[in-house]
């Protein structure tokens, strides 16, 4: 992967996490979360989408198609995990 790729991959991820974030709305420690799994996702989206042939919407070398559904469904996930309190109380975020 050369650079320009994961610039380009990089900045989509952070906009996608940076959007999830004012959409479901937190604190610091949210927008960190949100951050790190929308990264995991895009970049996890784009390995799987390359190793199995799946070249809808690319940009370049970069396959957004993937990446962009699996940081979506990795931020959905993340956000419901994160709501979940062990103690079993209530925690509506």
């Amino acid at each position: 992967m050369n650079p320009s790729v994961l610039i380009v991959g990089a900045i989509i991820a952070t906009l996608l996490g940076a959007l999830f974030h004012l959409w479901k709305d937190g604190g610091l420690g949210r927008l960190v979360l949100y951050l790190f799994l929308a990264w995991l996702g895009f970049f996890g989206g784009h390995f799987l989408s390359r190793a199995i042939g799946f070249n809808w919407f690319m940009l370049g070398q970069l396959r957004l198609g993937g990446g962009i559904i699996l940081a979506v469904l990795v931020l959905l996930l993340g956000h419901w995990l994160s709501l979940i309190d062990p103690q079993g109380r209530k925690n509506h975020g």
